[in-house]
């Protein structure tokens, strides 16, 4: 199943793959008719594989669990470091970045449950997504998301081949973990940034699963 967030684009690939594959039906040399075959077959495959949609149950640990934090991608954490102070969390923090690469599943999830304080887009550079740079220069969504156990922070990041980010969260709506809220297209990266008192639950160089693998603790008082 192809998602819906990235129809369009899944679309206009299969198209060109067909096409691709339809000449090679045409009077054009044997190499050229191999060669457009190739080409559009696998075309047609990463598109379907890229745009799908895979279910992605939620941690049972997670359900009915605010103070836990999910990994809203697939990918691998590529960063765990200290920061002296976030403006949305409210003081130090922690943040965990997750690379992905155009083979991972690319539909996101809500880390949390709770109400999304704000959602901003910023148009910017296209950085490779592991550039430390990235978080603040790349074109990014923020999304700060209130809990009952504290706030966090955690943001979209386009790389070099990701080009678009799509999003259907706005301020005040009320997200549940474990549920899609966008995607990211042809690799790139998501900063999840939670407070520096929280227990974190995964290391650089882990494989993560979204909504599966859980990121950290919270251990802020209940709002």
């Amino acid at each position: 199943m192809i998602t819906p967030y990235g129809r369009d684009n899944a679309f206009l690939m299969l198209m060109i793959g067909a096409g691709l594959m339809a000449l090679a039906l045409t009077p054009v040399p044997m190499v050229i008719a191999v060669l457009t075959t190739v080409l559009g077959l696998v075309l047609i495959g990463f598109t379907l594989w890229f745009f799908r949609d895979a279910e992605r149950p939620l941690n049972p640990e997670a359900v009915g669990q605010d103070a836990v934090i999910v990994s809203p991608a697939d990918g691998q954490v590529t960063e765990v470091f200290q920061i002296d102070h976030n403006a949305d969390v409210g003081g130090p923090a922690t943040q965990i970045t997750i690379f992905l690469s155009p083979i991972n599943l690319h539909v996101n999830r809500y880390p949390a449950t709770g109400q999304i304080l704000r959602a901003d887009y910023y148009p910017g550079k296209y950085l490779m997504a592991f550039n430390p740079k990235a978080s603040e220069e790349n074109e990014r969504a923020e999304f700060a998301l209130q809990t009952s156990a504290g706030t966090i922070l955690y943001r979209q990041i386009t790389g070099f081949l990701a080009r678009r980010i799509v999003y259907d969260t706005q301020a005040g709506d009320m997200a549940r973990a474990g549920e899609r809220f966008g995607m990211m297209k042809f690799g790139s990266r998501m900063d999840v940034v939670v407070p520096a008192s929280a227990e974190i639950c995964v290391r650089t160089g882990q494989k993560v699963v979204s909504s599966a693998t859980i990121l950290a603790r919270l251990k802020g008082a209940a709002a």
